[in-house]
């Protein structure tokens, strides 16, 4: 499989070494470092030859989550690329993601495991963002309808702490929000595989963030996009196609 990667995409397996996240990312580099999401688009185009040669779904149901106030259509682009792969996938179904993981992981879980009890398979779940966190939480809540997650740029450790969001949401609700996702990864740990996609040019969350270090199937990939990129990026497309059709 390492075969199919890009150069710049590289599986870690286990969490690559890095210290652990202190603080968000510096606003002042916000603006430096995530204007390269313009190149995104044009890339993209330039490797649609490799991304013809991505393997193929057997028609499984993917469902796609948008990041933290990124609307349902954001993952547009990457959806119709997995239906070209033979994937049926869908987005989540609840419009803009207004930053309610843990009432939007219970109301997904309920539609995730009708979904898998209709279809008889397990469902895929991809995250951007903060919608991975409610990925993950939906596979921890209902492990039977999961098969699979795949993550990219999703703040793993501490909810909105390490991210460009943590002021909109608060000191008093990250502590929150940390001690109990510190929790839940001690007490009940997500058994469901997962492919957790990272970038170190990440200006909108500490990239040491997105390290799991707790859940048992994990595997971390590495790609050069920007965050904001990453729902456009060829690599973070080729990655996600290959874990899906595994």
């Amino acid at each position: 499989m390492a075969g199919l990667w890009s150069a710049s995409a590289r599986s870690h397996g286990s969490a690559p070494e890095a210290p652990p996240p202190v603080a968000p990312p510096a606003h002042s580099h916000f603006l430096v470092g995530e204007w390269r999401t313009l190149i995104r688009l044009p890339l993209l185009l330039a490797r649609t030859p490799q991304l013809a040669r991505a393997p193929r779904g057997n028609g499984s149901l993917v469902i796609d989550i948008p990041g933290w106030t990124a609307p349902e259509v954001s993952m547009a682009p990457l959806r119709a690329f997995l239906r070209s792969k033979g994937h049926d996938a869908h987005g989540w179904g609840m419009g803009t993601n207004r930053g309610r993981p843990e009432s939007d992981a219970l109301l997904l879980a309920k539609k995730v495991e009708t979904a898998a009890l209709k279809t008889g398979h397990p469902v895929a779940l991809v995250g951007w963002s903060l919608g991975g966190v409610i990925a993950r939480e939906v596979a921890r809540a209902v492990p039977h309808a999961v098969g699979k997650v795949v993550t990219f740029g999703t703040p793993v450790v501490g909810g909105p702490t390490y991210t460009a969001g943590a002021g909109s949401f608060g000191a008093q609700e990250c502590q929150r929000f940390s001690r109990r996702i510190d929790e839940l990864d001690t007490t009940r740990p997500i058994t469901t595989p997962i492919t957790a996609i990272f970038t170190r040019l990440d200006r909108v969350v500490s990239w040491s963030a997105c390290l799991d270090r707790r859940s048992p199937h994990v595997e971390h990939v590495e790609v050069s996009s920007t965050h904001i990129g990453m729902s456009v990026d060829h690599e973070v497309w080729r990655v996600v196609a290959e874990r899906l059709a595994a």
